[in-house]
């Protein structure tokens, strides 16, 4: 799963140098994730549904696997589902398990996909946990 991570993080990488266009991603923690989320700024847990079903959601977050439990990724499929959540032009913030993840994905629609601000979780979902913040049960 690693080495798929390190490729699309490579091809988002080399993607970089055809951009024109400054994107900008930021890293935030719980506190500014409930903060930006009570705005109205759209969150996509993009974590696997076994990780769902095992730890539970955040209310009102939209659940849009980006790496499926082999590691493996669809970028294309994945950003046609959630051009409707949030388009190139409006905010978005995007959560997995620890960051990880989301950092690869945060990367991929700033500097592929011409999002213009993509926040994503430090610490994902263990560190909203951590900051005593409370999560859902999933429901399919």
């Amino acid at each position: 799963m690693k080495t798929l991570y390190r490729q699309l993080a490579l091809a988002v990488a080399l993607g970089v140098s055809a951009m024109t266009a400054q994107a900008e991603v930021v890293e935030i923690d719980a506190a500014e994730l409930a903060r930006l989320t009570a705005k109205g700024i759209p969150l996509i847990d993009i974590r696997t549904e076994s990780e769902w079903k095992s730890s539970g959601v955040i209310a009102g977050s939209r659940l849009l696997t980006f790496f499926d439990e082999h590691g493996r990724a669809d970028p294309a499929q994945w950003l046609a589902a959630a051009r409707p959540i949030a388009g190139p032009e409006q905010p978005l913030i995007l959560i997995c398990r620890s960051g990880k993840r989301t950092r690869v994905a945060a990367q991929f629609l700033s500097e592929q996909a011409g999002y213009k601000k993509v926040y994503h979780v430090s610490g994902g979902i263990g560190g909203w946990v951590g900051a005593g913040r409370p999560l859902t049960p999933y429901r399919r």
